[in-house]
């Protein structure tokens, strides 16, 4: 593995849960492999279980971590051949080149604009990174995919599973702001390589890019949806069509404990209590959600393993 920026970087999904599933038994078994190696990790967004799992997982490893919040540093200019007599004081090509001297491996997290949906579906940011910079580039959620919290899910899944194919649901649910694609894209993406019965269910209108969902079925009655359900992964998304808008806030689509079945209940966090689940939902035994928390740790843990390696 060169980079990990995509879902698509992984070229056997299995081995790499399974490498992982052993790691989470042993998580220093390979501490020598980062020894005098470090990692450079840049926040364009906040962050706590990426940040936080991401930097444990590398010292798990033996490396070193530094950590820059570009939030509140200069603007950095990502376009070619702009005057840059206004905002910005960098360019990504040098910007890149300069931490790489200081990196041996760089991840880095952006979030989209949710107004210009072709931009955001550039990539600008992490293209930009692995363009220009000489060290392995790991993506910590950029504009339209979070390939670390799906990797996440599938080891979660992997785990708890008792079933050779279990039924697994994407719900949609209700937010008061507009959320990104990120996470729902990758999670699509990621159970399309897994063998599982996968469906989608969320109101008219919230329709995800057909590109990544392609032939997945798409129920619009989540009660019908959910039925038989092993794994109920919930996520709120804005619009895709009318793209960054909040086309419905209906509370029926709340994930309920009298919805959810048998299902072990799902989500990234961090999660609005009664607005997208319910408090007898996140507060049962059915959720795993910090379980998925703490293998974030080990899905960048096998992930920087796998780069490491390549070094």
């Amino acid at each position: 593995m060169n980079n990990y920026s995509s879902i698509h970087d992984i070229s056997d999904p299995l081995a790499i849960i399974k490498d992982a599933i052993s790691i989470k038994a042993n998580p220093f078994q390979f501490e020598s492999l980062g020894q005098h190696k470090t990692l450079v990790m840049l926040f364009f967004n906040s962050s706590l279980r990426t940040r936080l799992s991401t930097e444990k997982a590398a010292k798990n490893l033996g490396m070193d971590v530094m950590v820059l919040n570009l939030d509140n540093a200069w603007n950095l200019e990502f376009e070619d051949g702009t005057v840059m007599n206004m905002g910005t004081s960098e360019h990504i090509k040098e910007a890149a080149q300069v931490i790489s001297q200081y990196a041996d491996v760089i991840a880095v997290r952006a979030f989209p604009s949710l107004v210009d949906k072709t931009k955001d579906e550039a990539e600008i940011v992490i293209n930009s990174f692995k363009s220009y910079a000489t060290v392995p580039v790991i993506n910590m959620e950029s504009s339209t995919g979070h390939p670390l919290q799906a990797l996440t899910d599938a080891i979660s899944i992997s785990e708890l599973t008792k079933k050779k194919k279990p039924k697994v649901v994407l719900s949609w649910a209700p937010h008061p702001k507009a959320l990104p694609h990120a996470v729902a894209n990758s999670f699509v993406k990621m159970m399309h390589r897994l063998d599982v019965d996968f469906q989608i269910t969320h109101p008219t209108g919230y329709e995800l890019n057909p590109e990544i969902t392609k032939n997945t079925t798409i129920n619009y009655n989540q009660e019908e949806a959910l039925k038989d359900a092993d794994f109920v992964y919930v996520k709120n998304w804005s619009s895709y069509k009318y793209y960054g808008k909040v086309l419905n806030e209906d509370p029926n689509w709340m994930m309920a404990k009298s919805k959810l079945g048998n299902a072990k209940f799902m989500h990234c966090l961090p999660v609005r209590r009664n607005v997208v689940v319910e408090d007898a939902v996140l507060d049962s035994n059915q959720s795993i959600v910090i379980e998925q928390a703490k293998n974030r740790t080990f899905a960048a843990q096998v992930v920087l393993k796998k780069i490491l390696e390549n070094l």
